[in-house]
């Protein structure tokens, strides 16, 4: 396929490159991007209409080409779609790099019906816009207000890298529900369309009673609202069983389960209490969940111990279909006397390298554009790394609300704000989520959009600033151009057209 010569203009798109798993969203290093709304979508049927005939159309700035092989490109930016674009589209593309009237455009072998029909196809993939109306703006305003309920801390494993200390302390029903008040109070005053809320621990499925009482409540007040619910349980896996899974199913909540390895991959970072391996138990909850019908997201860690074992875990998931993202190690005040879970830029890159050639053998029928690496969403361009400071909630099992689950004893509000969102957003003494033009090092960078600096927590604790690039950036620059070139070979392995 791709070696084959065509003289037609062939425009790929990612259609369900918005698609970012649960895992990428839920991970245990913080709240990604994909809260944050990208710049305003187009509508995917828009037609280029009669009026437009007159009106001079031009290719889109900032955007980047990769070949893929000797027919074919990819092109992406902070503008449009991510599409594969054959060298007669290129050369049509190419025409509108000087503003041209529709019907100035000429192809020496396409006939003018098919031309106009791969210039209405560049102009769906948003490859090309009006003169006067291409300018590059990022809707900073989200439409979800994301709540983390750390409804409690007791957990049944020991897991290296967990950033907490495992008190036996629950949530009660009475917090639960005055937390849940005050999400739907903040998400009103604020005009947000949807609420999502993550049940989160420790362990939250020690607490699943719990569970089903405060997402009733929270379907109710999602009523009386109307304001749309999400919903997701956060979990080690290892207590699923078949009534777990019904429950979660009749909730309509979805299920994201921590998978680090293979085996020992797995086991020497997230063990039990008493030192047993936990990967066995993990693999029977995620095959427990697909027996009854429920796919569960994967989240996985990078750490330097599992690094080299990546590949071989990549190949089991992809071989169940399972959604995944993978997200870096986060160093933390409990973790930090394990000095192994370090990332070692050149180990890191390695596995991360060897496991891309593993999906390439075996691409899925989904963009991964939002799951590749770490904090970064390469499917929708955004200002911030992560919801923290402006659409995001974290309350401990007392009912004081934090503006991240790393930092859960650095509150600044409580469930008795009569609107808490907007006590976390007007607080300048804790951690800081600046948008990526105000970070040194990564004004000019042409992933800026994409990346946006790195999680601000590890890069404080790196450098002692917020503004400034993430000290894994040499990492993100060496892989991102091999994660857009995984988008491009998997759209040509399912040629979605833009019609």
């Amino acid at each position: 396929m791709l070696s084959k010569k065509i003289t037609q203009p062939q425009i790929l798109v990612s259609l369900n490159s918005t698609y970012v798993p649960t895992g990428q969203c839920d991970c245990d290093g913080g709240d990604c991007a994909c809260d944050l709304s990208p710049l305003a979508e187009l509508s995917s049927d828009i037609r280029l209409s009669l009026g437009m005939l007159e009106t001079e159309f031009i290719r889109v700035p900032n955007s980047q080409m990769m070949n893929l092989d000797d027919t074919y490109s990819i092109c992406y930016g902070t503008h449009h779609k991510v599409a594969v674009l054959n060298q007669s589209a290129i050369y049509l593309l190419n025409q509108f790099a000087n503003p041209h009237k529709l019907h100035d455009i000429e192809h020496p072998h396409i006939d003018p019906t098919d031309l106009q029909i791969a210039i209405q196809e560049l102009y769906q993939a948003r490859l090309i816009a009006p003169k006067n109306n291409c300018s590059f703006n990022l809707n900073e305003i989200p439409e979800t207000l994301t709540a983390w309920l750390h409804i409690t801390d007791r957990c049944n494993l020991r897991c290296d890298y967990c950033y907490l200390p495992h008190v036996v302390k629950d949530m009660s029903i009475d917090i639960g529900k005055a937390a849940i008040e005050s999400i739907f109070r903040s998400a009103t005053l604020n005009h947000y369309r949807r609420v999502k809320l993550k049940y989160a621990g420790g362990e939250a499925l020690l607490c699943s009673p719990l569970i089903k009482s405060l997402h009733l409540y929270a379907q109710s007040l999602s009523q009386e609202t109307d304001i749309i619910l999400d919903g997701v349980v956060l979990s080690n896996g290892t207590l699923i069983t078949p009534e777990i899974i019904e429950m979660l199913q009749t909730l309509n909540l979805r299920l994201m389960i921590s998978l680090d390895g293979l085996s020992n991959f797995h086991n020497i970072q997230r063990s039990y209490a008493g030192g047993k391996g936990s990967f066995q138990d993990v693999e029977r909850g995620i095959k427990i969940a697909l027996q009854n019908g429920l796919i569960p997201d994967i989240s996985i860690t990078l750490t330097g111990r599992n690094a080299e074992g990546l590949p071989d875990l990549l190949e089991w998931i992809l071989e169940y279909n399972l959604p995944f993202s993978l997200n870096f190690y986060r160093e933390n005040e409990l973790s930090a006397s394990y000095e192994d879970l370090q990332l070692e830029e050149s180990r890191l890159i390695e596995g991360m390298l060897a496991a891309f050639k593993v999906i390439e053998l075996k691409l899925p029928n989904r963009s991964l554009l939002g799951s590749l690496i770490d904090r970064a969403n390469l499917a929708s361009p955004h200002k911030r790394t992560c919801g923290v400071g402006q659409s995001y909630l974290v309350f401990d099992y007392k009912g004081q609300i934090a503006k991240c689950q790393m930092q859960l004893h650095k509150t600044v509000s409580s469930v008795d704000a009569q609107d808490p969102l907007n006590v976390v957003r007007e607080d300048k003494a804790g951690i800081q989520n600046l948008p990526v033009e105000e970070k040194e090092g990564c004004r000019t960078c042409e992933w800026k959009y994409w990346c946006t600096g790195g999680c601000p927590l590890a890069t404080f604790k790196a450098t002692g600033r917020y503004d400034i690039q993430s000290p894994n950036c040499n990492i993100y620059k060496a892989l991102y151009p091999e994660a857009v070139r995984l988008e491009g070979l998997r759209l040509l392995k399912y040629s979605y057209p833009t019609k």
